[in-house]
């Protein structure tokens, strides 16, 4: 079994890269050129305790779980404590923030970092940037760096917390945006997962396989569980399993009105392993029981 190397702080991370010595011990910002060739060709995999922003420009291919990813016209990835990855690359320029979960404790970013999704995306959903963005972009490092380079104070955490989240923010509005220039491409994908989950209720793998969740529709598309739900709410204003049930419902609504199985023998066709699993489902989207559904119509 392939090993993984961890790197669980700052002060490690920077002595892997050969750089200098981290002058905060939760937060960095790297010049990525500068250690282009000494570590981060190795092929080998990595896996880091803190939250990781990227910018590269890059000759070569990133490897992440088991695809690879071209970013030779540089773009933002996004990475979490505990995600792994390979870089078999060399880096012509490019940036990295790196802040480890501890500088978040007691802030109210610590509470909310979770609901910024971009960090559970895949690889091939990065954020691409305009000129002016990464201008932005800039500014929010610079005052990081400067932050950081002080010596720390009862303000430092506060200044650097608050910052990192403005810069959040500003990542989000952008993913906004990609999402709209990107309009047709997501259109297609809503497509996509729409005659997906067709043809999931139409075919015999609900009674074979059950219900089925998110990540299986993803698998279909080749994108990230999390990727999908944002653009299907950015689209539809409904989640994947929103979508989910819904089409199961009206599946269930066929079934009911045209034949006379019992409600037992339909829940099972549609995947569930409980009946009062899915009358509790069919109820909650038609304010009826799947009896009281059927008596009335």
């Amino acid at each position: 079994m392939e090993s993984i190397r961890t790197i669980s702080s700052i002060s490690d991370l920077h002595q892997a890269l050969g750089y200098e010595k981290p002058k905060h011990p939760l937060i960095t910002v790297i010049d990525l050129a500068k250690v282009g060739d000494h570590k981060d060709a190795s092929g080998q995999k990595i896996c880091l305790g803190f939250y990781n922003i990227a910018c590269k420009k890059v000759e070569g291919h990133l490897l992440y779980g088991r695809s690879y990813y071209d970013f030779t016209e540089g773009s933002l990835i996004f990475m979490s404590p505990g995600q792994v990855w390979t870089s078999n690359t060399h880096i012509k320029e490019g940036w990295a923030l790196y802040f480890h979960p501890d500088l978040l404790h007691g802030t109210e970013l610590g509470n909310k970092i979770h609901e910024y999704s971009f960090f559970r995306y895949d690889v091939n959903e990065a954020l691409h940037i305009s000129e002016d963005e990464k201008e932005t972009i800039q500014d929010c490092l610079q005052k990081i760096q400067k932050e950081y380079s002080q010596p720390i104070d009862r303000h430092t955490q506060k200044v650097l917390v608050s910052t990192i989240q403005l810069l959040l923010e500003y990542f989000d509005r952008f993913y906004q945006r990609q999402f709209i220039t990107r309009s047709k491409l997501h259109s297609d994908l809503v497509q996509r997962f729409e005659r997906s989950l067709v043809e999931y209720f139409q075919s015999d793998l609900p009674s074979r396989e059950g219900l089925p969740g998110v990540r299986y529709f993803a698998d279909q598309l080749n994108i990230s569980p999390t990727y999908l739900t944002d653009v299907l709410k950015k689209f539809t204003g409904k989640n994947t399993q929103e979508h989910i049930h819904l089409q199961l419902v009206e599946r269930a609504k066929n079934q009911l009105l045209s034949t006379t199985k019992p409600i037992s023998e339909i829940a099972y066709e549609l995947g569930f392993e409980h009946p009062s699993h899915f009358t509790k489902i069919f109820k909650g989207k038609t304010n009826l029981s799947p009896g009281a559904f059927r008596s009335q119509n």
